[in-house]
């Protein structure tokens, strides 16, 4: 985060009021708590920006913690990609951490310490075991209008809820059997803070804990644990998590009448949470479930597929950490919900691609063009690899007699104002020469196979010797040097600006069928040797990202009309 008058955001002068107030004990502390059930996406990546963003202003540490407390959904694989994604976007984390790696931990590491938390709830008569059926709960929940229904376990005494509990964990019940129950306030207007449920039984194995544990805390029960044994003084949320915090508070007290809350530097650590508004995006989907659904049911190309919004798809689509991160900051952080443009994102990749990436060549609609009085071998053309910025130095390229254009730089009947390739018209081969068409050949379908013209001997480097003006330069790539290679196009994965207007189960009718377009092409030969991650501007066509060896991902367009607001 900068210094700047936009960064000081609402979370910003929070942190500030408490470093100055000393409730820090002089370390502000941030965590970013994903489930490892999904890859992380665009949205994700603004909490990163925020939680280890605020910690690097303060000179703080942020944990990273995988809120692993729902075992049917969650794998090692999520995991390790939530890792190499952070890292990826230019993060890391920070402080002692739960194991063997500073700064990381695992809820369900703390599993015994939440258990023997929820153990003293049943003592302190703050919680019981409740049997009542979902359907049942709703029924004694009621409304936020009305006060809701004790259950007939609400009033039992704690010798019997602490046995129903152990008999819980020993296996001796089926899911959804039991749960545990916080006793608050059925009365609440917050239907959150009515009897919510802390543990519930599920039994199936844990991707880290295997079969250890059928019973598993809920989230509401475990977050608020693990930031307060953690030490984190500022839990920052998205908006949905703003009716949870009543209950967050209300376990962060039981834990400080447990003598819980840890103590630094004299002063203890009281961890908050507050909420800002989630990254939405136009034209995609950020649903971890609808996500899956995609990969699952084949209409993307796995979870990295350079059309999905997730960390690992935009990293394949040739986007870069700190174009991602620029997004991030220019969305800024606030308590209303909104709606970002794709292009404002597409817009920064293009800003920074245009400093950084190298120039090539690249031809993706070809048609062969003969110089007819082309004599002797080919002759080098020299061209900068990155015109703004000299460091980048220069590549040599081979030019003969016979080469590739676009398509769409001829016309064989020139509309008004088209000053590339045509019949008795001049054009600039980019760095080479001064082209003079003279004709085509055509085959039997009346489609243009060969282009022919003649070259201006004097002009070689690309300009006349008489001074004339040129209007039109093109790019090209020489038949005989020129690389095959597959190019792909990518485009917005929906056709429609909001793919849940008509419910989560019709998005997939507005699935864009030409999001993708492979086709192939002839690069110049350098682009032989390129490595996956290599990122290009194919010059007077967009920017483009090695996927892997002579295959290339389209990252955006070269230009767009879009202008982001200051």
């Amino acid at each position: 985060m900068n210094e700047s008058d936009t960064s000081r955001h609402f979370l910003r002068q929070w942190i500030e009021k408490d470093v100055a107030d000393g409730k820090t004990g002089g370390k502000v502390v941030t965590r970013f708590p994903p489930e490892p059930n999904g890859y992380i996406h665009i949205g994700h990546a603004k909490a990163v920006c925020v939680d280890f963003g605020m910690a690097e202003l303060f000179g703080g540490e942020c944990h990273l913690r995988l809120d692993d407390t729902n075992p049917t959904k969650e794998s090692d694989e999520y995991a390790a990609n939530i890792k190499k994604d952070i890292n990826w976007l230019g993060f890391k984390w920070s402080g002692e951490g739960d194991g063997k790696e500073p700064g990381f931990y695992n809820a369900s590491n703390m599993f015994d310490k939440m258990y023997e938390i929820a153990e003293e709830l049943i003592r302190r008569g703050q919680a019981y075991c409740c049997n009542l059926t979902q359907d049942e709960w709703k029924e004694y929940r009621g409304v936020p209008e009305k006060p809701g229904r004790p259950s007939p376990s609400r009033e039992t005494d704690p010798e019997r809820n602490m046995r129903i509990f152990h008999e819980m964990r020993d296996g001796k019940y089926a899911d959804g059997e039991w749960c545990l129950r916080a006793k608050i306030d059925m009365a609440s207007p917050n239907i959150h803070f009515r009897d919510p449920v802390l543990y519930r039984i599920r039994h199936v194995s844990h991707y880290h804990l295997g079969d250890k544990w059928c019973v598993y805390p809920m989230y509401d029960f475990a977050h608020p644990i693990e930031d307060a044994l953690e030490g984190v003084t500022h839990s920052m949320c998205t908006l949905e998590f703003e009716v949870h915090r009543p209950l967050y508070d209300w376990v962060v007290d039981r834990l400080d009448e447990m003598g819980l809350l840890p103590v630094r530097n004299g002063v203890k650590i009281r961890t908050q949470q507050r909420e800002f508004a989630r990254l939405n995006i136009t034209y995609t989907v950020m649903s971890k479930r609808l996500l899956l659904q995609l990969v699952t049911e084949g209409h993307v190309d796995g979870w990295d597929d350079p059309r999905m919004p997730t960390v690992c798809g935009m990293r394949r689509r040739g986007y870069t950490p700190g174009a991602i991160r620029e997004f991030c900051e220019r969305v800024g952080v606030s308590k209303v919900e909104s709606e970002s443009d794709p292009a404002l994102l597409e817009w920064c990749v293009r800003e920074e691609l245009n400093k950084t990436a190298l120039r090539r060549m690249a031809v993706l609609d070809p048609v062969k063009v003969v110089i007819d009085n082309w004599q002797g071998g080919p002759r080098d053309v020299e061209l900068p690899n990155n015109p703004l910025d000299e460091s980048a130095g220069v590549r040599r390229i081979p030019f003969g007699g016979e080469i590739w254009i676009d398509r769409a730089d001829f016309m064989e009947t020139p509309e008004k104002k088209f000053f590339r390739m045509a019949p008795g018209q001049e054009v600039r081969l980019r760095g080479a020469c001064i082209f003079k068409c003279t004709g085509c050949v055509k085959d039997e379908s009346g489609n243009v196979a060969e282009i022919h013209g003649v070259w201006d001997v004097g002009s070689w480097g690309g300009n006349a010797a008489d001074g004339r003006k040129i209007k039109g330069t093109i790019h090209w790539v020489d038949c005989a040097s020129g690389v095959a290679a597959e190019v792909r196009l990518y485009d917005r994965l929906f056709t429609e600006k909001d793919p849940l207007k008509d419910g989560p189960s019709e998005f997939l009718k507005y699935l864009n069928g030409d999001s993708l377009k492979v086709v192939r092409g002839y690069v110049e030969p350098s682009l032989a040797s390129a490595a996956p991650g290599e990122r290009f501007q194919f010059e007077r066509t967009g920017y483009f990202v090695c996927d892997r060896p002579l295959v290339f991902n389209r990252t955006v367009t070269l230009k767009d009309s879009y202008k982001p607001t200051a």
